[in-house]
């Protein structure tokens, strides 16, 4: 049977291609990375699924860095980096991140947040602490405790699950926090329609920073994507 179907040629792909990434807003959103306790391939992995699925925004859902060496709870006693050393190597981690994304929104998540927190209890001021893309060599990326684009609301989600945020604020929601969570539920009533999103994370299980989650469930590696302006949720597990 012939095939009359009508092929693009490469100049017109590019052109289709090109209008669709300015006409339509796919944002790809990346779980935890609690650099320098991030997975190996996980990277490599985000940015595969950038390009499938045609994305032309990104989202860091927050915990980029761990903080481990400046933790309030108890720190490994099989640590094998000093603070120096691990904030050295996290910045030289995110480096890779940053070079594959250089624009990007990045949630502020509680781990983050661990020495802002500590110059609090000491009553430092805030003048005296830097940025966090001063501190992460990351001029470009903009860190926010909450971001809404397309009627969807990204949070770093320290105060519950996706599911009860998005009904509590009736808000489309994608939230990251739990390592172990990685869905999308949809709420329809009479006169709303909302959805409800956990975007898993990139954390390595086996790293002695997570050594406190050993006992409990597996991390679910992934990521995310939020397409069609808002529209259309897609969790993506990554292979392992």
């Amino acid at each position: 049977m012939q095939n009359n179907r009508y092929r693009l040629k490469p100049d017109e792909e590019s052109l289709l291609l090109n209008y669709r990434k300015h006409k339509t807003n796919n944002v790809l959103v990346i779980g935890d990375l609690h650099e320098p306790f991030c997975l190996d391939g996980y990277l490599d992995f985000c940015i595969e699924q950038y390009h499938t699925h045609n994305c032309n925004e990104v989202v860091f859902i927050g915990d980029v860095i761990d903080n481990h060496y400046s933790s309030y709870h108890e720190v490994s006693i099989d640590a094998e980096y000093t603070g120096k050393t691990e904030l050295d190597l996290a910045i030289s981690k995110i480096a890779k991140w940053y070079e594959a994304f250089p624009i990007a929104t990045v949630l502020i998540g509680n781990h983050d947040r661990i020495i802002m927190r500590k110059a609090q209890t000491s009553a430092i001021p805030s003048k005296w602490i830097k940025s966090y893309k001063d501190v992460l060599e990351v001029p470009n990326w903009n860190f926010v405790e909450r971001y809404v684009k397309n009627d969807v609301q990204y949070i770093h989600g320290e105060a519950g699950t996706a599911r009860t945020k998005c009904r509590a604020d009736m808000m489309n929601t994608v939230q990251g926090h739990l390592h172990t969570q990685c869905y999308t539920e949809h709420y329809v009533g009479q006169n709303y329609r909302i959805f409800g999103s956990q975007v898993g994370c990139g954390i390595d299980h086996e790293s002695y920073a997570m050594a406190y989650a050993k006992a409990g469930k597996k991390p679910a590696i992934g990521c995310m994507v939020v397409k069609e302006n808002g529209t259309l949720p897609i969790n993506i597990l990554m292979p392992l």
